[in-house]
């Protein structure tokens, strides 16, 4: 599969894959979908792509404007591609990219705010649910107007309770769900 950025100040590079078949990269039309929902709200926003397997969509936030993307993930494949392509895409000022367990990061005392939490582990393994579990018992991750985005195939979603995020959006690609999670009370976290 063919990588690259779509619109903004990288169009059209090229981005590296990650070695062997660890990742699921983001299909190009999905991508595109989730830029469009979200239109003008990227520009100067804060960013983590959780599961960061390519960069791919952290790197499509840079390129709209974002202000800064943090790309996290478990396996060092991929976070050698995520420095290569956030490299070759000349955006390593406003990246940080950490390597380690999304859970224990999510876990972890909020060091800052985030607009958007991109969240689209390995699936099959209800990875997303447990990461989306983690961020309503943290929700302090997310800015008072934030949105933790989840994609996953449509067979894996499954209806989950949370305290302080409600599901605000769910849109579907093919063989991709993407569903969008707000605070429920910006003024109570």
């Amino acid at each position: 599969m063919s990588l690259r950025v779509i619109a903004g100040s990288a169009r059209g590079r090229r981005l590296k894959s990650v070695p062997g078949n660890i990742t699921r990269p983001v299909m190009d039309r999905v991508k595109e979908a989730l830029f469009n929902i979200l239109a003008g709200d990227v520009v100067d926003s804060n960013w983590w792509d959780l599961f960061g397997g390519t960069g791919a969509v952290g790197v499509e936030a840079l390129s709209r404007g974002a202000a800064f993307v943090r790309f996290s993930d478990l396996n060092r494949a991929p976070i050698e591609t995520i420095q290569e392509n956030v490299r070759l895409c000349g955006f390593s000022s406003r990246a940080e990219i950490r390597r380690g367990d999304a859970f224990g990061m999510l876990s972890a005392t909020p060091d800052r705010q985030f607009q958007f939490i991109y969240i689209a582990p390995p699936q099959y393994h209800e990875m997303w649910s447990r990461a989306l579990a983690l961020l309503d018992q943290n929700v302090n991750w997310l800015a008072a107007e934030g949105t933790a985005i989840v994609q996953i195939d449509p067979l894996e979603y499954k209806d989950i309770t949370l305290k302080n995020l409600e599901e605000t959006e769910r849109r579907k690609y093919g063989s991709a769900l993407l569903l969008f999670y707000d605070r429920a009370d910006s003024g109570s976290a």
